[in-house]
């Protein structure tokens, strides 16, 4: 295949993947004139429209998609190979995207990464904060990471993390002020804090079990938040309860900064795992972190 040819079809696979001139001209470091130039090209010598354009957004055609499908998967094998030859240097090279929550991002990801970086430079890693559900194989991410009963079965799930429980919380001022919840159902009379996340499609509901007996209690209260930090926050200030990871508010309670209730209703879960698809060859790169992520959790660090 021509060089010119080649050149091409990356600048339509990244426009393509990327709907947007912008976006797929800062990821391929080139002006949005000049992709917008050498698409025309391509169109022009195919006889075919493979974009449709207006001022806010770019969409594929018929004949756009079906190139992107025939020849995407192509280029993916391509740059899987080229990766590959990265074990033939002294240490692995290459950079790696992984998509995950917030939780998961700060208390699994991070201090893995933070340790690992400095023993092989030439890794770089990306990680992306997005609470809903990503399809990693349509956004070009090499991995997830996600509590285990949310990972398809489809993909190759691998434990990153102990289980884990949830804890209501507040502080004792507000229980100097409000009866403690005995049972779920009691939280309907408290002010509690929301949680809205694309996941779920509006407020979190707070998901209790004990004896085989599950309830999903819908709270209400004065704030709301989309995500766990400023939730913590709110809690710790005394405007309500807050349902959180235990291990976030663990140092509170332990120093009396937080009271703990319905410890109870809330059982262990299954928790964090890094999932990727099954047909997927690995780079050194990716390996190197899943390997340091799995022998994290093996050690209970």
């Amino acid at each position: 295949m021509a060089r010119d040819n080649m050149s091409d079809l990356t600048t339509f696979l990244a426009v393509a993947r990327e709907r947007s001139f912008t976006k797929a001209a800062a990821q391929l470091r080139l002006s949005p004139s000049s992709l917008s130039h050498t698409i025309r090209g391509m169109e022009e010598r195919l006889g075919v429209r493979l974009l449709t354009r207006t001022t806010r957004s770019v969409s594929l055609t018929d004949a756009g998609e079906r190139l992107l499908q025939t020849v995407g998967p192509h280029f993916e094998e391509i740059d899987s190979a080229l990766s590959a030859l990265t074990e033939l240097r002294d240490k692995p090279a290459g950079s790696v995207r992984i998509t995950a929550g917030e939780h998961a991002a700060v208390a699994v990801i991070w201090p893995t990464v933070e340790t690992l970086l400095p023993d092989y430079p030439d890794i770089k890693v990306e990680i992306i904060i997005d609470h809903g559900f990503t399809d990693i194989v349509a956004e070009r991410f090499d991995a997830g990471v996600r509590l285990g009963e949310e990972v398809d079965k489809d993909m190759i799930a691998v434990p990153i993390g102990p289980e884990m429980r949830m804890a209501v919380i507040g502080t004792p001022s507000y229980f100097a002020r409000h009866p403690k919840p005995l049972t779920p159902q009691d939280l309907t009379a408290h002010r509690c804090i929301n949680i809205r996340l694309p996941t779920f499609g509006g407020f979190h509901a707070w998901e209790f079990e004990k004896d085989g007996r599950e309830l999903r209690v819908r709270v209400d209260g004065p704030l709301a938040f989309n995500g766990s930090r400023l939730a913590l926050a709110a809690a710790r200030s005394g405007a309500g309860l807050a349902c959180l990871f235990e291990d976030h508010v663990r140092e509170d309670i332990a120093d009396g900064r937080l009271m703990r209730v319905l410890s109870d209703w809330c059982p262990s879960f299954s928790g964090y795992h890094l999932y990727y698809p099954s047909r997927r060859q690995l780079s050194p790169a990716f390996a190197v972190l899943a390997d340091a992520l799995r022998r994290r959790s093996t050690i209970g660090s």
